[in-house]
């Protein structure tokens, strides 16, 4: 009897009949009142696991308004930055017993619908928005009354939103002084064409132009694949007149370039330095000990998911704006220029 209750999906009268208590007391402990007893609270919890007793977000919805989800909106889902994002979002919605549902335009998004257009089906009770995500119509309703938070973009607006974000301008800046005093001159920047990669592509041309090298600026346009760093880092070499150092807007970029260095005999760092973005997981491993600015995406994650209760607790706050500053990972793919 026992296996056929289970065998099919349980609902809340089943653990109710087998608890030997009313349905409303089952409420209550799914709630975790503190009105129900310790003992009957035991006999619900043990009737839960007997019948794996699911209970439905559908009905919780319906009796509190409320879905507890939250939706996260990608702009690629391969980018590893979003790796250490997600963490920090995670330790603050987790702790509030919310759920995260992630989505992309790419992957998970049904062919001609707006990637936003799940999120709105499932009623979710916030938004985060992560990277240069493409506005359109849906996204700019769905932000309008759902709580929502921008992260780590700063190329477009959404009224009823809040940004968080690193300093772009001052991680590329740090990022182009290291390279120079170190001794480079002829430091190029591999580029894209979002828009946290434009602001860095600025503000390597702002730096190298106030230490007078405005001659040696060479900014070389990419998709920001691995593929397409390996690309430009080709065309700089082939060039003959290949950089002493190389920023790449991400790090996934700067590996592509570290391939090309390596397929051309050009040592890293003797010969050429580099220097990526996002300090991921791929900048720590050892045989590329990548030296990277560190946009501090998990305090991101954190600041943004606090944004985002105080908007879900008060709709009607003021638009909000929070730039954090990055730093730089100093590690072995950066050394001194040759000197002749």
């Amino acid at each position: 009897m026992k296996h056929q209750e289970a065998s099919k999906r349980a609902t809340i009268y089943d653990v109710a009949r087998v608890a030997g208590v009313s349905r409303a007391l089952v409420s209550l402990v799914l709630r975790d009142s503190p009105k129900v007893s310790a003992e009957k609270r035991q006999a619900v919890a043990e009737a839960i696991a007997e019948l794996d007793y699911r209970p439905s977000n559908a009905a919780r919805w319906l009796a509190s308004g409320r879905t507890r989800i939250v939706g996260v909106l990608l702009d690629d889902l391969a980018n590893p930055w979003f790796v250490e994002l997600l963490d920090g979002l995670q330790s603050v919605l987790g702790e509030q017993n919310l759920r995260m549902v992630l989505s992309d335009p790419t992957y998970l998004a049904r062919p001609g619908e707006s990637p936003v257009s799940a999120f709105m089906e499932l009623r979710v009770d916030g938004l985060i928005i992560a990277g240069d995500v493409q506005t359109d119509d849906d996204l700019l309703r769905a932000t309008a009354h759902t709580p929502t938070v921008v992260v780590g973009a700063r190329a477009f607006e959404l009224p009823s939103a809040d940004l968080v974000t690193n300093d772009d301008v001052a991680g590329a800046r740090i990022a182009v002084e290291h390279l120079i005093s170190l001794g480079h001159k002829d430091i190029a920047y591999l580029t894209a064409s979002t828009g946290s990669a434009a602001l860095r592509a600025k503000s390597y041309q702002d730096t190298m132009a106030s230490h007078g090298l405005q001659e040696q600026i060479r900014v070389v346009h990419t998709d920001l694949s691995e593929h397409s760093g390996f690309e430009a880092m080709n065309s700089l070499i082939d060039s003959g007149r290949p950089p002493t150092a190389v920023l790449a807007a991400n790090d996934v970029l700067a590996v592509g370039a570290l391939s090309s260095a390596d397929d051309h005999g050009m040592r890293v760092p003797a010969q050429l330095s580099l220097v990526g973005y996002d300090n991921t997981y791929l900048a720590g491993i050892r045989h590329l000990s990548l030296t990277s600015v560190d946009p501090v995406s998990r305090d991101v994650g954190v600041r943004a998911a606090r944004l985002l209760l105080e908007r879900m607790a008060e709709p009607s706050l003021p638009q909000r704006t929070e730039v954090l500053t990055p730093r730089l990972v100093v590690r072995n793919s950066t050394a001194p220029a040759l000197t002749h």
